[in-house]
C-alpha cells in the first residue's frame, strides 16, 4: 500500500501525530488483539476528567484582623507561585512527550518505497506495531492527566498548610502588639506611671513599645504639671481671699476706729489688685499656651523700646530686627521680663535691656538685673507657675507667673528662653531667642 506524502495522510499517520486535543482525551484508543481491534478499556482513575473548581476568594472586610490578612497573603503567594511552577512543568512535559511520540511513530511505521523514490510504504505488520504504539501514547496521556490532578491536589493542600503556618507565625509576631493594646486599654490618668516595658529583640515592635513608653512619660509629666498648677493656683487665690475675709471681719467690728477702717480698705484694695493680676496672668498663660491665631511682622527693637520706656528702664536695642508673631503676646513677654527685673532688684541696682541680631540671623533679647543672688539649681524652677526664688515674698508685687508666661509665649513663637546668674554673680540674666523674618540692612543701636 503506497501513498504520496503530498496526496494526503494515511489513517495511520493521522493517528500517529499526538496533538494537543489527543493529549486531553480521557479514553484509550483501539486495543490490538491479534491484529484486530477489540473493545475499549478504561485505565484507572485517570480516565475521568478532573476539573478543579475554586470559588473566588471573598474580599476581606474592614473588620478583618492583621493576623488574618497576613495568613491569607502567605497562602495566596504560595498558591500563585506554585501554580505558575506547576503550569510551566506541565507544559514542558506535554510538549516533550508530543514531539517524541511523533518522531517515534514516523520511524516505526513509515519506510521508503524500494522501487519508487519519494514514496513511503506501510506494511500490515508495521500497522500492528503502530497500533501498539498508539496504545502506549494513550496510556501516557492518561498518566499525564492523573499527574496533573494529584499535582493540583498537592498544591492546594500545601497552600492550606502555608495559610496555617502564616496564621501561626503572624500570631507569634503580633503577640507583643496584643500586649501593648491590653496595657494601653488599662491605662488612665491615674495609672500613667505604668509602662509597657516591651521585651524581646531590638526590632520594630520593641521600638514601638519604647516610643509608647516615652509618650506615657510625657503625658505623666503633663498631668503632674497640670495638677501642680491647679494646686498652686488654688493656694494663690486662697491667700488673698483669706486676707480679704480678715479685713472684712475687722471692718465689721463695731468698735473699730476710723484709722482701722481706713487700713482695712487699703488692705482690701491691695488684695483685690493682687487677685486681679493673678487672674490676668492665668488668662495670659492660657492664651499663650493655646498658640498663635494672628501673626504680624513686628520690630522687636521698637517693641522693646516701648515697654522699657513704660517701665522707666533704659534699653539698648537695634531697630530692624523683625519677627513674626502676635504683638500683644510679645509685648507681654517683654513687659514681664522688664517688670520682674525691676521688682526683684536690690535698692540702687541696675537693669539692662538689649536687643540685637546674632550671627545666625536670630533676634536676641537679653534682660538682666543686679538683684539678689539666685542659686543655679533654683533657676530652672523659676519658669514653673507660682515658683519664686529663695527670699522672694509670696505677698510681693508679682503672682509668680511672669517667667511661666515668658516661656509659653516664647514656645508659641518657635523661640528659646534660658536664664542664668547675672554678670557679677548676683541677679538674673534672661535670654530670649526668636526666629527673625528679616533684618533691615541699616539697623543701628540706639
Amino acid at each position: 500500500m503506497t501513498r504520496s506524502p503530498g496526496a494526503g495522510r494515511t489513517p495511520g499517520i493521522a493517528g500517529a501525530r499526538i496533538t494537543a486535543a489527543r493529549m486531553r482525551r480521557t479514553r484509550l484508543g483501539p486495543v490490538v488483539r491479534g491484529g484486530r481491534t477489540g473493545q475499549r478499556v478504561d485505565i484507572g482513575p485517570g480516565a475521568a476528567r478532573t476539573r478543579i473548581r475554586h470559588a473566588g476568594a471573598g474580599r476581606l472586610g474592614p473588620g478583618s484582623t492583621i493576623r488574618t490578612r497576613i495568613a491569607l497573603v502567605y497562602g495566596a503567594v504560595f498558591l500563585v507561585l506554585g501554580g505558575v511552577l506547576l503550569a510551566v512543568v506541565n507544559l514542558l512535559s506535554r510538549a516533550g512527550t508530543e514531539d517524541q511520540a511523533d518522531s517515534i511513530a514516523r520511524r516505526a511505521v513509515l519506510k521508503p518505497h524500494p522501487s519508487s523514490p519519494g514514496l513511503w510504504s506501510v506494511s500490515h505488520g508495521d500497522l500492528t506495531t503502530f497500533r501498539a504504539q498508539q496504545l502506549t501514547e494513550n496510556v501516557s496521556d492518561a498518566a499525564s492527566e492523573e499527574m496533573l490532578f494529584w499535582s493540583l491536589t498537592a498544591l492546594l493542600i500545601t497552600a492550606l498548610c502555608a495559610v496555617a503556618v502564616g496564621w501561626w507565625t503572624a500570631g507569634r509576631v503580633l503577640r507583643p502588639v496584643h500586649a501593648m493594646t491590653a496595657k494601653a486599654r488599662h491605662l488612665s490618668e491615674r495609672t500613667l506611671h505604668e509602662r509597657i516595658a516591651a521585651s524581646g529583640p531590638d526590632d520594630e515592635l520593641k521600638e514601638l513599645g519604647d516610643t509608647l513608653d516615652a509618650l506615657l512619660a510625657r503625658l505623666e509629666s503633663a498631668f503632674d504639671s497640670q495638677r501642680r498648677f491647679i494646686a498652686n493656683a488654688s493656694h494663690e487665690l486662697r491667700t488673698p481671699l483669706a486676707t480679704q475675709r480678715t479685713a472684712i471681719q475687722v471692718g465689721l467690728d463695731t468698735g473699730a476706729s476710723p484709722e482701722d477702717l481706713l487700713a482695712t480698705k487699703r488692705v482690701l484694695l491691695d488684695t483685690n489688685r493682687r487677685s486681679e493680676r493673678l487672674i490676668e496672668g492665668l488668662l495670659m498663660l492660657a492664651r499663650s499656651e493655646r498658640g498663635l491665631e494672628e501673626r504680624d511682622d513686628i520690630d522687636l527693637g521698637e517693641l522693646t523700646r516701648e515697654e522699657s520706656v513704660r517701665h522707666e528702664v533704659r534699653a539698648e536695642v537695634e531697630y530692624g530686627v523683625v519677627v513674626r508673631g502676635n504683638r500683644l503676646l510679645l509685648a507681654q513677654l517683654v513687659g514681664n521680663l522688664v517688670s520682674n527685673a525691676v521688682a526683684y532688684n536690690i535698692p540702687g541696682g541696675t537693669v539692662s535691656v538689649r536687643v540685637a541680631a546674632d550671627a545666625v540671623g536670630e533676634g536676641v533679647l537679653v534682660v538682666e538685673n543686679t538683684g539678689p543672688k539666685v542659686a543655679e539649681d533654683d533657676i530652672p524652677s523659676l519658669f514653673e507657675p507660682f515658683r519664686r526664688g529663695e527670699g522672694r515674698d509670696r505677698m510681693g508685687p508679682g503672682a509668680g507667673l511672669g517667667l511661666s508666661i515668658v516661656r509659653s509665649i516664647t514656645d508659641a513663637h518657635g523661640g528659646r528662653v534660658s536664664a542664668g546668674p547675672g554678670p557679677e554673680g548676683g541677679g538674673l540674666t534672661v535670654t530670649v531667642t526668636l526666629p527673625v523674618v528679616h533684618t533691615v540692612a541699616d539697623r543701628q543701636p540706639r
